[in-house]
């Protein structure tokens, strides 16, 4: 068991380790003098549309606009991929997508870079998983990402200088429609047993139909015995 945990664990990393390392080669090509802030999310604006699948991969030249990103980004996607792999990559895709797009439709004129609207939409599909799915292990995930990201909930307050405010809040909003949406897709550690009765071999307090009965059949089904087991 140990080993394949171990195996689970080693695959669930692969994918955040692969992506931090394409964001860290870009961000290094930009420190080297080659600027791609044009390929963020310009909104309302026909050159603006690639940004919708390549603004994540973008970062200020600033390095701690992407240390920033990278630890919740790392965790997020490794925490999907390790509990809820069978709609991991799904809901990556979902949540890209959908917070590019809204960032689009509803940002302010101005280009709009940077993971973080992602990350906004991993930690709130995995915190609503506990709420729409209302099992043990979702829950308990929701309540360890509250205690470790609650902070994040100010970076959805309008008017911060230098931050896209927007896509954190549409990212957030995409992640509670993906984790709505894959609601009903879970995990087999997920599936709840299916406990199964021998009547013959069981012996039970109240008989298995008690509640099944109405009051006048209960009646006449205890006078019935009452008299079969009466002796005159």
């Amino acid at each position: 068991m140990n080993t394949v945990r171990s195996n689970k664990f080693y695959t669930s990393i692969k994918f955040p380790v692969l992506v931090l390392a394409v964001l860290w080669a870009i961000q290094v090509v930009q420190m080297l003098g080659i600027r791609m802030a044009a390929l963020g999310v310009y909104p309302r604006h026909p050159a603006g549309i690639k940004g919708i699948f390549l603004s994540p991969f973008i970062h200020s030249q600033d390095v701690m606009h992407l240390i920033n990103n990278s630890v919740p980004l790392f965790v997020s996607m490794a925490v999907i991929l390790f509990f809820f792999r069978r709609v991991a990559f799904k809901a990556f895709f979902v949540i890209w997508i959908l917070t590019g797009a809204g960032v689009w439709l509803f940002g302010r004129p101005v280009l709009h870079i940077g993971a973080s609207g992602v990350v906004y939409g991993l930690v709130a599909f995995i915190f609503w998983n506990g709420i729409f799915r209302r099992n043990m292990k979702s829950i308990v995930l929701a309540l360890i990402i509250m205690m470790l990201y609650s902070g994040m909930l100010l970076g959805i307050l309008p008017n911060q200088p230098g931050i896209s405010w927007e896509s954190h809040l549409i990212g957030g909003v995409a992640g509670i429609i993906t984790s709505y949406l894959f609601r009903h897709q879970i995990e087999q550690d997920e599936v709840q047993p299916e406990v199964l009765y021998d009547d013959e071999d069981s012996d039970f307090f109240l008989e298995r139909d008690t509640f099944e009965k109405t009051k006048v059949e209960r009646r006449a089904s205890d006078s019935g015995s009452w008299f079969s087991d009466s002796t005159f």
